[in-house]
């Protein structure tokens, strides 16, 4: 599989699997669950009265947030990638435009991250990647967190098991599958 676009930005369209009707349908959605802000100035004409905040990663899946989206398996989607980046700290960068550290999963040749997805009033569908503690290869850059990349085997299983099966996927990847460029 080859995919057009190389970079996905919140707010902005990205491809997700989903299940619909017993099958499997690669459509695009757009990245961010949004929630609306007051603007900081009044809108000019033609603007929306608030901005919106892209909420790209679902990081506590207690939070109402993400919950109900996650205990439905209907809600939980595939993102494939081909490879995922994290900011470089200043000190880090050897040159003007090297601003990423970019991961790559070695043993997929389409890896996905774990999602949830909704219908939002505004947006149509969105869609957000579930994050994890960084497993020993990402936390030295990014320590924070990192997405969750599912196992091959897992993919399907993430698409239509329960909720208590669902979140035992909820892992690091294995370090020794991935490499950093």
């Amino acid at each position: 599989m080859v995919v057009e676009k190389d970079y996905a930005a919140p707010g902005k369209p990205g491809y997700v699997v989903r299940a619909e009707e017993g099958r499997r349908v690669l459509s695009t959605m757009r990245w961010g669950f949004p929630t609306r802000k007051p603007r900081k100035r009044p809108a000019r004409e033609g603007e929306l009265p608030f901005l919106y905040d892209w909420w790209t990663n679902a990081r506590n899946m207690q939070s109402n947030m993400w919950k109900p989206w996650l205990m439905k398996a209907e809600h939980r989607c595939l993102v494939p990638f081909t490879r995922f980046s994290e900011p470089k700290a200043t000190a880090d960068r050897k040159a003007p435009g090297d601003t990423n550290w970019w991961f790559n999963v070695e043993d997929q040749a389409v890896p996905c991250f774990a999602g949830l997805w909704k219908v939002d009033q505004d947006h149509n569908r969105v869609y957000a990647f579930c994050t994890t503690e960084p497993n020993p290869l990402v936390a030295p850059k990014h320590p924070k967190a990192m997405p969750v990349i599912l196992l091959a085997e897992d993919q399907e299983r993430w698409l239509t098991a329960p909720v208590e099966e669902a979140l035992t996927m909820l892992n690091a990847y294995p370090s020794q599958l991935m490499s950093v460029a």
